[in-house]
């Protein structure tokens, strides 16, 4: 038998069945604490706990205008956002479109690299925006979609396309890359 769906189970949670809560967790976990894992020096257990924390208080407030992965990864792109603002310690706003985690986090997480080139990508996307470095890894890592990137941040379709282009292109210059970086993003996989 196949196991349900996201929404059924989300709805069977909403119904009051802790076990189905727990599946959704379960199968979302590796993704979530993936998305922080090179984002932050040390804390990626605790920002995936606070991100299913904060959605299994509004679980209710799910409406279904996107996949339960999109909503999910929404929470943690603010969660993230929070950490990220609370390690700040000057008084200057801190501007996700051009802070770069190198910026905000003293060590990067380059731990997680496996190979040269893999930590040299690695630390470009942590020289790039914020903003950039999730937008490219939620699109080449979890396979987020353009519809799905523009729910999670919050923001038309076109916008995103234009957003991913800049990315991109701001990636190859770190990379310092005359080739388009898509496949070679997709090459590696997932942090883990």
């Amino acid at each position: 038998m196949a196991e349900p769906d996201d929404l059924t189970l989300l709805d069977q949670w909403r119904a009051g069945d802790a076990k189905a809560g727990q599946t959704l967790f379960r199968r979302h976990f590796d993704s979530i604490y993936g998305f922080f894992e090179n984002k932050v020096s040390s804390g990626a257990e605790d920002l995936t706990q606070a991100t299913f924390l904060a959605c299994m208080r509004a679980r209710e407030q799910f409406r279904g205008d996107s996949s339960f992965r999109t909503y999910l990864f929404t929470i943690a792109r603010h969660e993230l956002y929070r950490v990220l603002s609370a390690r700040k310690r000057d008084t200057d706003k801190l501007d996700f479109n051009i802070s770069s985690i190198a910026d905000l986090v003293s060590t990067p997480g380059t731990k997680l690299a496996r190979n040269e080139e893999h930590r040299h990508l690695i630390e470009a996307l942590q020289q790039l925006p914020v903003e950039q470095q999730v937008l490219l890894e939620l699109h080449y890592w979890q396979g987020l979609e353009i519809a799905q990137l523009a729910q999670v941040f919050e923001a038309q379709d076109g916008a995103i396309r234009v957003r991913l282009h800049r990315a991109r292109k701001a990636l190859e210059t770190r990379l310092q890359k005359t080739t388009p970086v898509d496949a070679w993003m997709r090459s590696f996989s997932v942090p883990s």
